[in-house]
């Protein structure tokens, strides 16, 4: 048996150009806060600060299915779960079906998980 290496471009291969347009618009948000590296796997494309992975996006027919770790339970209808990983983290499952749910709003949630990938989870409060 052999393993075959998951790719971006296998994860956004015959996705509709929309969930094609809806994923760089969301890789265009995790740089604007900085430097990350992608952990692609069959399941997910991941994104990784410093200290670990904190958001993870894969294109679907019908837009992106997203994660984001954040310290703080969001509620909003983007989000289709919130569950708690650690006493600290929560994973935010959200589903996003156009470009426009893609806004400073959800800018700013990337922005926190980007701080937890960069170990703010890790600070005392």
């Amino acid at each position: 048996m052999t393993s075959v290496e998951w790719t971006v471009e296998d994860h956004l291969a015959g996705k509709p150009d929309t969930s094609v347009a809806m994923f760089w618009k969301f890789v265009e948000l995790v740089e604007r806060c900085g430097p990350f590296v992608y952990s692609v796997s069959r399941s997910t494309v991941t994104f990784k600060g410093v200290r670990r992975g904190f958001a993870g996006c894969h294109p679907v027919a019908t837009g992106l299915r997203v994660y984001l770790d954040l310290q703080r339970i969001v509620e909003d209808p983007r989000v289709t779960r919130a569950v708690g990983y650690t006493k600290r983290l929560y994973v935010h499952h959200l589903t996003v079906s156009s470009t426009d749910q893609l806004d400073e709003t959800f800018a700013g949630w990337v922005e926190e998980a980007y701080r937890v990938g960069e170990g703010a989870h890790l600070l005392r409060q």
